[in-house]
Order: C-alpha cells, then structure tokens, then sequence
C-alpha cells in the first residue's frame, strides 16, 4: 500500500513538472501551480478552489494539460473543489458561437484619415496608420499613445474605415468584459476563434486590462498568434509601455516590440484649423486658440456648442458672445501685470518690494529676471516692461537682460529658473 502510494506521489510529481516544461514560469505559479493533483485509476484529476479558476484553465489550458496527461498514459478531468466533477467537455458536434455586444463607440459611417488634423509632430503616427492600414505591416504591432484628447480613438477609427479585410476594434474595456462572458457562458473557444479571425485587430485603451491577471494572459496570447499569423495588430494607450502599470512585463516587452509612436496634444494651429473646419470664423477661432487647452476633446465640444448656439439663435457667434458662452471652459488671458504678480510667488518676493527703491541681491536678481522672461515670452517694448517692475528705465531693462543671459551661460540653475519663468508668462 505504502508504496503504491509513493508510486503515485512520484507520478504526480512527475506530471507537474512535465506541466511546468511546457508553460512560462508565471502563468505555471498562477494558474497550475495552485491546482491539486491527483491520479484516480487512468485518470489524472486536477481540482481547482473555484469555478472561475476552472473555467479559465478549461478554456486557456487544457491542450498543454491533456497533453502531459497522455504522456503518462492517462486521461485528463478537472474539476471544482466541493462540487461535482466536470469532465473536460468533448466534441459532440455542437457548434459553438460566440457574438459580441454592440460596441457603443463604434462609427455610424467611415472614418477618413482627412479627419484628423496632423501637427509637423504627429506627421509620423499619422504615416504609420496610413501603412498599416494599406496591408500587412513589418512593423505591427503598432503601438500609438499619448494624452487624453490628443486623438488617438480617431486614428484607430480611421485605420479600421480604410484596412482591407476584416477588421476587429475593440476598446479594452469590451475586451476584458468580452471574455469574462465568455467564461461564464462556456465559450472560450468561439470567443479565441472570433478575435482571430480578422486580418487587422484594433484595441482601444490598452491600460484597460490593467489588474486583469486572466485577461492579460489570454491578451498576451492573442497578440502573439495574430503576429505569428501575420496579422495586423493597431494598440492605443495613455502611456508608453514601459510606463503602463498594472501589467505583466512579458506584456509590456511584447507591446514594445513593434512601432512604438507617440501623439502629441493639439497644437495652436491644430486647434485653430478644428474651430474653422467646425464652422466658427477664422477671425474668432484665433481669438480662441490660446484660451482653449490642448485637448481634442475639448476643442471639439467648444466647436460642437457655438454651432448649436448659432443654428438656434439664428446669429453669427463673435467673440464676445463666444466669451460668454464658454465662460466655464475658456482659459483667463494672461494679463502683463498677472504674469509679473505670478513671477514674484514663485520667487518667494512681494510684488511691492519688486516695484519699491530696494537694493538688495535678492530683489535686484528678481527683478532682473522678470524682465528676460516678460522680454522673450511677449511682445512688449523695454519701456513697458520697466514700467512693470517700478518704472524702471529704458537702460535699467536693457542692462538686466545682458545680465541675465551671462548668469544663463554660467549657471545652469539660473536658466532652469529663467526658463520656468518664461514658461509663466506664455
């Protein structure tokens, strides 16, 4: 008895290993390692803690499970502690499909690439969607980040309207709702089957899938097999990959390991081209422009409510109206006068003691200093900036930019600081 026992001790041993061959070490660690083994007749019984555990592994692993199970001449059954053994369901001729939720963003009508509106710094990006979208891709993944707003959803729209073929978005909060569904209702199959079969795989908001350790792993799959099978695979994130949290490393590498490009927020321009294609008049989208963010989204709702206003009020929209109007979202302008008040709390003096007759290191040196950035961040003439910091003279002014710029070439401490104050001012 005793050493029928050790027998099947050693075999179980035996078996676990073979298991852990043919698996990285941490999904082993996560799914398997955890699983309790035993051998019952020509069975080889793995009992999982609970049902979740077991509907992941069922759908995820169990070719590499049965397969170490065969070399040992046994069958394979994995079953639920504390409920009744589920066989390892067999092919009974039932098809098995798998339909996915309506997606809530998906586009009404094509999405052209005119629609987005390229910067000089996001002309690369914008080629490298327009590639992928052409065909296969050496390059795929392609992975795009960049802040909330800077369009990365609307690349991946106008990749999917023009990619030949079948294309498959997602965003990544569908994914991981996608698959949980797809556990519960038994249909991992069909749901591994309906991802790949497409020639271009587009999912939206990858940090999505952060903290989602059976998600991740199946992500991580998928990617792989669609680029082995030389599919085209388009990823948009808030941050690079290595920045990501909250994901498995061999993930990050593999995000990594194609195109990695990054898109920059709205510029001026960009923002000014998207009031006008909006309809608003040249004349006040570049009154606008600076006083909106750089956010797409944000542009596009300013856009979005003086059309409205003007097609209900039947009236033009100028500045004053559009002032009122975006009372809650446009940026206060920068008043001359403002800039200096916040140039002294950030140097920790009084805006008095500025303008007053002191003579002091410290207020000579801040003074000093307001005048550079107010000289290199506006448009004013060296009389107005002396008549800012005490009515200072034309000289005064001229005598304390050449000296700031030697304490610039000198110290690059001062320039960082010169540096934060014109970054103030503009």
């Amino acid at each position: 008895m005793q050493a029928t026992a050790t027998k099947r001790q050693t075999n179980v041993d035996s078996i676990r290993a073979a298991i852990a061959a043919k698996m990285d070490s941490a999904s082993f660690g996560s799914w398997i390692a955890p699983l309790n083994f035993d051998i019952d007749a020509d069975t080889l019984v793995l009992t999982a803690h609970n049902q979740f555990a077991a509907d992941f592994i069922r759908g995820v692993y169990t070719n590499i499970l049965s397969d170490a199970a065969a070399e040992f001449g046994l069958n394979m059954r994995l079953v639920v502690r504390g409920a009744a053994a589920v066989a390892t369901p067999s092919n009974d001729n039932r098809a098995v499909t798998f339909t996915p939720a309506p997606a809530p963003h998906a586009a009404a009508t094509a999405v052209e690439f005119d629609a987005f509106v390229a910067s000089d710094e996001n002309a690369f990006v914008l080629s490298a969607c327009k590639k992928i979208a052409s065909g296969p891709a050496a390059f795929s993944p392609l992975y795009i980040y960049g802040p909330a707003g800077c369009g990365k959803t609307l690349l991946a729209e106008c990749i999917r309207s023009a990619s030949n073929g079948r294309t498959l978005m997602m965003t990544g909060g569908q994914f991981v709702s996608e698959f949980a569904r797809s556990l519960r209702e038994h249909s991992v199959f069909a749901f591994k089957d309906f991802c790949r079969k497409c020639d271009t795989f587009i999912l939206d908001d990858v940090q999505a899938l952060a903290g989602k350790r059976a998600t991740t792993e199946e992500f991580l799959q998928l990617i792989m097999d669609l680029r082995a099978a030389g599919k085209n695979v388009v990823l948009t994130a808030n941050a690079a990959p290595a920045a990501l949290t909250g994901l498995d490393r061999r993930l990050q590498a593999l995000l990594a390991s194609g195109l990695v490009a990054d898109v920059v927020a709205p510029t001026a321009h960009v923002r000014r081209v998207m009031l006008t294609r909006a309809g608003v008049d040249m004349e006040t989208a570049m009154q606008l422009t600076d006083r909106i963010a750089a956010n797409g989204h944000l542009v596009a709702g300013v856009a979005t409510k003086m059309k409205t206003y003007a097609e209900l009020m039947g009236t033009r929209v100028d500045m004053t109206t559009a002032t009122r109007l975006l009372a809650d979202t446009l940026e206060k302008s920068k008043t001359p006068l403002a800039m200096v008040k916040t140039m002294c709390d950030k140097m920790g003096v009084s805006y008095d003691a500025v303008c007053g007759a002191g003579r002091s290191r410290t207020l000579v040196r801040a003074r000093q200093i307001m005048m550079a950035a107010l000289k290199a961040a506006t448009k004013l003439s060296l009389t107005e900036i002396g008549r800012l910091v005490g009515d200072r003279d034309h000289a005064t002014v001229l005598y304390a930019i050449a000296q700031v710029e030697k304490l610039k070439a000198a110290d690059l401490m001062v320039a960082a600081e010169i540096d934060q104050m014109i970054a103030v001012c503009r």
